[in-house]
């Protein structure tokens, strides 16, 4: 069996990192969350040579050990544990050959905690182009560690890099160099304290809010003739580490880099200027957007076309091929149909994360999130929640995995809990069905009453979601250092092997988590809607056949399908959730459509079709003819007293309700798994649906 070691990826932002990752593990990695906490933790194996394995762990982008975020905590807890099971063996710490003098902050406090380090300098085809040259053999005895020249992109170095690691006991441990002289007789007394740990340790446990081991802040306090310095005489203790730390790496870059600036060939400036224009900046972010969104719409239709297609076929060949029962009932309805809920997801998850990642990759994205930035923060948003909020427009799901790399917890949040008001193409069958049965035909300005409405509700959406994130940043007291702070990278061409790897793990990471939730619930609904108590379900058959014995098979098959749906359990439900939601102006029907669009939105539309005695609807060969007859249907339903169920007071009230309620449990379930705790989404869950029902409720008691 080979002997595996622990191998920890280290790093800013933008250095090219998860290049570098990719580059060694391939598609043998994995990601989950590091426990208790929502930071991503990325790992996978790469083979070595002689036959040595190497357990990567791609960790959080930081710029320095002096932690300012969730995920550089991790860096630094990691790194001061030895007793983790991930505890690295050896240090990989990526820098950026155009930004080398920044990035080697960094790596001389990793070398201070005498863990054997090897500096990767990447994008090395750059170098010419840049002007760049570098005295590899002067860097490696200055900074005490072996260099790795690397470009993912030419895919050279790699080799190099794994033979390095593979010899990593041969790297010296020695610190670059003594910051302690910042203050000698400070760090001297930290030594007697603690004789048997490393002062820079200890250094890193007085100054962050992190723990190793034991020891934590409150240990110092107990010990005698020792005291802690004050917050202000700390924080200008590391700013004097950092001055010192920068003054030896002026020195050795003096001699070790040298940088021709006139052969230097940058249109970066120039585009920028444009790009982060304070108008056209603007109109070309949206237009941007724009295509986006549009090719999200477009592309992603065939294929999930396709596959609610196949599924749906599957279901009636195992309907119709397999000895009826409960368990062919069971496999066609509720496993096959819960299974397709989640498939048919996968297409706009993986469109949008391939634009996405195009547009991370291209070093766009950075200029995006500043830029918008000024108009996000005034309501307690990140410049780059505007990501989430716009994406949201095609699906909530990869809209809220798509906050992930919002720094401030607080602002993660709250992007996370208002995304879903954006209105998302779930909503559309809904809305479309709804409006052409309640809007009277008729333009505005050259615009359709019914055009108008759809447009007015993805308006009231997007401004819903933007003002409650404004109120949530008023009453959450989250303590969260809220702070913008950007790198603009270079642009570069995207990486299609790091494009396609970041579409196969966001679309897996959905697949595997929150897909289990789904197909749970789905199977429970299909046994709430299949089954039920008593006599008017079980002879629901004989009941029809004897009240209706002159109707063809078909009108007899539909009356017994919402016979039987009246008085399954999920009809008892309707029935008694019906008191409830008539102020609303719904009967106990529409109440059934909102209980099982809790699954998902659009399964209202296939609720009512069944309702409305459409139970041969599906086999219609023109799908215009069965929404016009689900239309018929409804216009044509009527309470006891004669009035109309949908009228122009009760559609409103449904489309509004629809607007802002939480009916989509995989979306509920991402909020899970983004927030590591289910009282965020039961919050979301509450809180959305009961101000769907008041807005609702006025809407229909002023209009009726």
């Amino acid at each position: 069996m080979s002997k595996q070691i622990n191998v920890a990826l280290i790093g800013n932002p933008n250095t090219g990192k998860t290049s570098v990752f990719n580059a060694l593990t391939g598609l043998n990695q994995k990601v989950g969350n590091y426990p208790g906490i929502t930071v991503d933790k990325k790992e996978g194996i790469c083979k070595l040579p002689r036959g040595l394995k190497a357990h990567i762990i791609d960790l959080p982008g930081t710029y320095s050990l002096n932690a300012s975020s969730l995920d550089e905590n991790v860096v630094i807890e990691l790194l001061l544990n030895k007793n983790d099971k991930d505890y690295p063996d050896v240090a990989v710490v990526v820098s950026d050959v155009e930004n080398l003098k920044r990035n080697l902050l960094l790596y001389t406090q990793i070398k201070d905690l005498q863990i054997p380090t090897i500096l990767v300098i990447n994008m090395s085809d750059r170098m010419e182009y840049k002007g760049i040259s570098l005295d590899i053999l002067y860097l490696e005895e200055q900074l005490k560690t072996k260099i790795a020249l690397i470009s993912t992109r030419k895919n050279k170095g790699i080799e190099q890099l794994k033979e390095l690691i593979t010899k990593y006991k041969e790297l010296s441990t020695e610190a670059c160099l003594d910051t302690s002289i910042i203050d000698a007789s400070y760090f001297n007394s930290l030594k007697k304290a603690f004789p048997n740990q490393l002062v820079y340790k200890l250094w890193l446990v007085i100054t962050q809010d992190v723990n190793f081991g034991k020891t934590d802040r409150a240990t110092f306090d107990k010990v005698e003739d020792f005291k802690t310095k004050s917050n202000a005489d700390l924080k200008r203790l590391q700013q004097k580490e950092t001055i010192k730390r920068y003054q030896f790496i002026n020195e050795t870059l003096k001699k070790g880099q040298t940088i021709d600036l006139k052969s230097a060939k940058d249109l970066r400036i120039k585009l920028d200027r444009i790009l982060t224009h304070k108008v056209w900046g603007y109109v070309i972010f949206f237009f941007i957007l724009l295509i986006m969104f549009q090719a999200v719409y477009d592309w992603a239709s065939y294929p999930t076309d396709l596959i609610d297609a196949g599924f749906s076929n599957l279901a009636n060949w195992v309907q119709h091929t397999l000895p009826e029962g409960a368990f062919t009932n069971l496999l066609a309805e509720g496993i096959i149909a819960g299974i397709g809920g989640i498939m048919v997801f996968i297409p706009p998850i993986a469109f949008l994360f391939l634009f996405i990642s195009l547009l991370e990759e291209s070093g766009y994205m950075s200029r995006v999130v500043f830029l918008m930035d000024n108009i996000m923060k005034r309501f307690g948003l990140s410049g780059k929640s505007v990501v989430p909020l716009i994406s949201g427009n095609a699906c909530a799901i990869p809209a809220i995995m798509a906050a992930r790399n919002i720094e401030s917890w607080k602002e993660r949040l709250i992007t996370i809990l208002v995304t879903p008001f954006t209105t998302c193409s779930a909503r559309l069958p809904v809305y479309v069905i709804i409006i052409s049965l309640v809007i009277p035909e008729g333009t505005f300005l050259g615009l359709s009453f019914q055009a108008l409405t759809l447009m007015s509700l993805y308006i009231i959406g997007f401004l819903t979601a933007v003002f409650s994130a404004y109120i949530l940043n008023k009453i959450l007291k989250i303590k969260s250092k809220s702070y913008f702070v950007i790198e603009m990278p270079s642009y570069k061409i995207p990486l299609f092997k790091n494009v396609l790897l970041t579409v196969l793990e966001k679309t897996k990471t959905f697949v595997f988590e929150a897909g289990k939730i789904i197909l749970a619930i789905s199977i429970v609904l299909w046994f709430l809607a299949s089954y039920g108590p008593g006599e008017p379900f079980n002879n629901a058959e004989a009941i029809v056949q004897q009240k209706h014995p002159n109707l063809s098979e078909d009108q007899q098959n539909d009356l017994i399908a919402e016979q039987k749906l009246e008085h399954s359990y999920i009809g008892i439900v309707g029935k008694a959730i019906e008191p409830a939601i008539r102020p609303l102006g719904y009967d106990w029907k529409i109440g059934i459509g909102l209980v099982t669009s809790f699954a998902a939105r659009e399964v209202f539309v296939g609720t009512l079709a069944t309702i409305y005695s459409i139970g041969s609807a599906n086999d219609l060969e023109d799908e215009d003819e069965a929404m016009s007859t689900i239309k018929n249907r409804m216009s044509e339903e009527v309470y006891s007293d004669g009035s109309k169920v949908f009228t122009l007071a009760s559609g409103i009230s449904l489309l509004l309700f629809y607007a802002f309620a939480m009916q989509c449990m995989s979306t509920l379930a991402i909020v899970k798994r983004e927030t590591n705790s289910w009282k965020w989404p039961v919050y979301q869950l509450v809180i959305m649906s009961g101000f769907a029902y008041i807005v609702a409720l006025i809407a229909f008691q002023v209009l009726k």
